[in-house]
C-alpha cells in the first residue's frame, strides 16, 4: 500500500503532507516553492510509493470554486498528463489556513516560528489530509 500525499497549493508556496504507509496519520512533509512543486513531487515519487494525491480545493463560502482554482488547474492538467498513474482527488480546503494559524497559537508556537513563511502551509496540508482520512472512516 502506498502513501497518500496532500498539497495545499498556493501562488508562492505549497504545503505538502503525507500519510504513513498504513495511512493512519498525516504528517507535514515540506513547504515547497510553487515553481518547484512538480520537480519535488517527481523526486519524492522516485523514493516513495504514492497511490493518490489529495489537492486542496479552494471554495467560496457558497461552496463554489474560488478564484484560486485558475492557478491550480494548469498544474493539475500538466500533472495528469505526466503522471496518469497517480490519481488526484480534490478535497474542500475551506478554513484550513485559518485553522492552521489557530493551531499554531494554541500549541504555544513561538512568534518567530509562526512568522516563518511556509509553517502555516505545511499545517494546512496536514489538515487537508487529516480531513480526507477522516472522511474515509
Amino acid at each position: 500500500m502506498g502513501r497518500v500525499l496532500a498539497i495545499d497549493y498556493g501562488r508562492k508556496r505549497c504545503g505538502v503532507a503525507v500519510t504513513d504507509v498504513l495511512r493512519i496519520s498525516a504528517n507535514p512533509l515540506e513547504t515547497v516553492r510553487t515553481c518547484d512543486l512538480e520537480k519535488f513531487l517527481q523526486e519524492y515519487l522516485g523514493r516513495e510509493t504514492v497511490d493518490l494525491i489529495v489537492m486542496g480545493q479552494p471554495k467560496t463560502m457558497q461552496g463554489e470554486e474560488s478564484e484560486s482554482m485558475r492557478y491550480i488547474r494548469p498544474f493539475l492538467n500538466r500533472w495528469k498528463k505526466l503522471h496518469p498513474e497517480v490519481p488526484v482527488e480534490m478535497f474542500d480546503e475551506r478554513f484550513t489556513s485559518t485553522i492552521a494559524h489557530r493551531e499554531m497559537l494554541a500549541s504555544g508556537m513561538k512568534k518567530s516560528k509562526r512568522q516563518e513563511k511556509g509553517t502555516a502551509d505545511a499545517i494546512a496540508a496536514v489538515l487537508i489530509l487529516t480531513g480526507w482520512l477522516e472522511r474515509r472512516v
